[in-house]
């Protein structure tokens, strides 16, 4: 039998089109090979645009509407980067009331890249140690966040990762933490 630590849990993915599809694609397959269920979250209607390197990439069809999505619905969240998709998401009510939920409530959640900026836009940036990219670090800053040097920063049930990491480092911490969270958050129950 295989080991599916996350069988059972349900991880929301937040994308709008224009979102890295790398960022997405491997942290999803390790999710869904320790058992998770992944569910895409978006603005768009039907299909979202991921984007590969310097060109669009492939369509993915979504499987709940940002504007209906609840975090209490989701046992954690990933956030992919990529500058078109977190600028579109960052001005919407819907995706910051949706990350808030993750935050206030304690649940994993992971942001690659630009993703660290719709925490600053959801307001809960501030006091969280969070990995940066040089440029980011001012406004990161002023957010009252911490921006550290490095390309997977862990601060409790929160995982951020510079846009530049590993992805098999990346994928190896999100399963492992999210594995230890829901671990935690059953015996807390």
């Amino acid at each position: 039998m295989i080991d599916q630590p996350l069988s059972g849990k349900t991880v929301a993915v937040l994308v709008a089109n224009g979102f890295e599809e790398t960022d997405m694609t491997e942290p999803q397959r390790a999710l869904l090979g320790a058992g998770a269920t992944i569910k895409l979250v978006s603005p768009e209607q039907g299909l979202v645009n991921g984007w590969h390197e310097t060109v669009w990439g492939h369509y993915f069809p979504l499987d709940v509407a940002l504007s209906a999505a609840l975090a209490a619905d989701f046992d954690a969240i990933l956030v992919p980067g990529g500058d078109r998709s977190i600028d579109k998401l960052k001005g919407n009510p819907h995706a910051t009331r949706f990350v808030r939920g993750f935050v206030d409530g304690e649940k994993p959640v992971v942001a690659v890249g630009r993703g660290v900026d719709l925490l600053v836009a959801a307001d809960r940036a501030s006091g969280r140690r969070v990995a940066a990219f040089a440029g980011q670090d001012d406004a990161l800053r002023e957010a009252g966040a911490i921006p550290v040097d490095e390309p997977v920063v862990i601060d409790g049930p929160l995982i951020t990762a510079r846009d530049d990491v590993d992805v098999g480092v990346l994928k190896g911490e999100i399963v492992r933490q999210f594995v230890e969270l829901a671990g935690a958050m059953a015996a807390a129950a």
